[in-house]
């Protein structure tokens, strides 16, 4: 599956960062972990001092899938409303979710700190406004509902819109919990630590067959290595789903631009993430550079290659829609790109094991809060891995 197309800006800006070797032997392992991206490396990164030995495998080099492609908007929201998702999984389910994205924001905030020399993260507040009128009170629902929770959020009139950010709409969420993290460089940074706790990661590696028994998983690669592990940890995103027996997921797909530098350092109210209530909804923020990335525009298909002249479109669309919301922001196209995207029946994620898999463990963060999603799957695998009891397991099980 060809996870993007076109030009990621976080690859064109950062490159290799680090090379790691294919593997040409056979080893044994207490843990084998498929995938390399963002989930891969939260995961490693957070079983590295278990005394376990473990190894990270992706037929690309390191972070070159979705993770390249990731906008990073990293929100406690999910793309399901918590008003809509109390209806799918409870009320009590769905406030717990919520918290535990909010959490994870904090959480990567303080991984970041931890990580030597300390790596760049930015905490900023988010704004979701009223795409229509006719959205207004159930968006205002919405932050009943959430204050109720105890967020920490405010509701903003149409005068208080404008006089913040520069654009009309009829009402809106103000939300303080967000951030922005270049997911690419993060994976790279939680696998080079990684590495440094006496673990391996290899490239270019592609895994052709799964077999497991009573007591552990046989690998083979496609140049005839074989892994044994006595576990298996499946964190390679959307291509995960083919080693799931049922279907769990629609993969659509997603359209991101980033701008030429601007002459402004602040662009509008705190630089906050800003999305609308439509859907699918078109959604910006700032980065690096004083650049502007917008997303959205998503088409509710994914084919293996999108042409050159869809992205073209697209990325028109998203310049054309931004400068009608902000017209006093000259912003025009440098870099853009097309994504594979996956939506879940309730928008959470799935973390956990399958029976058709024994001594397996997936890490599947889908949705618009894929990295909020890892920050969760991460902790809950340690825990299960460890063989320590976790809470959430059932919240994000395959049998909710």
């Amino acid at each position: 599956m060809n996870l993007y197309e076109q030009q990621p800006y976080w690859l064109i800006k950062n490159g290799i960062i680090a090379s790691y070797p294919s593997l040409q032997k056979d080893l044994k392992l207490d843990v084998a972990i498929i995938g390399a991206g963002i989930s891969a490396a939260l995961t490693a990164w957070q079983l590295r001092n278990s005394g376990l030995s473990i190894a990270v495998f992706d037929k690309r080099h390191v972070g070159m899938g979705s993770t390249a492609a990731s906008t990073a908007f990293l929100q406690y929201e999910i793309d399901t409303p918590l008003t809509s998702l109390k209806h799918l999984v409870g009320e009590a389910n769905a406030v717990t979710s919520y918290q535990l994205c909010r959490k994870a924001i904090y959480d990567i905030a303080d991984l970041c700190k931890s990580l030597k020399p300390a790596f760049d993260f930015s905490l900023r507040p988010s704004l979701q406004y009223a795409s229509f009128k006719t959205h207004t009170n159930s968006l205002n629902q919405e932050y009943n509902f959430r204050k109720k929770h105890g967020f920490e959020v405010q509701w903003l009139e149409a005068d208080e819109i404008e006089q913040k950010f520069g654009f009309k709409a009829s009402g809106a969420i103000f939300s303080a919990d967000g951030g922005e993290v270049d997911a690419y460089l993060l994976t790279h940074a939680l696998l080079t630590n990684f590495a440094k706790a006496g673990h391996k990661i290899y490239s270019n590696t592609d895994i052709k067959t799964i077999e497991h028994h009573k007591q552990g998983i046989t690998l083979q690669t496609a140049n005839g290595s074989v892994i044994k592990a006595k576990k298996l940890i499946i964190a390679c995103g959307y291509e995960s789903l083919k080693y799931v027996p049922k279907k769990i997921a629609e993969i659509n797909s997603t359209y991101a631009l980033v701008s030429e530098p601007l002459p402004d350092v602040s662009f509008w109210y705190k630089n906050s993430l800003i999305w609308e209530t439509t859907v699918p909804y078109m959604y910006f923020r700032a980065v690096s550079e004083n650049r502007i990335l917008v997303g959205g525009r998503d088409d509710q298909f994914h084919h293996p290659h999108i042409p050159p002249s869809v992205i073209k479109r697209k990325a028109d669309m998203l310049q054309q829609a931004f400068l009608k919301k902000m017209p006093h922001i000259p912003l025009k196209a440098d870099f853009s790109w097309a994504g594979a995207f996956a939506i879940t029946k309730d928008g959470l994620p799935y973390i956990g094991c399958i029976p058709e898999r024994p001594n397996t463990y997936f890490a599947l963060g889908f949705g618009g809060n894929g990295i909020t999603f890892s920050v969760i799957a991460a902790e809950i695998i340690h825990d299960l891995i460890l063989e320590r009891k976790n809470e959430h397991v059932q919240l994000f099980s395959f049998n909710r």
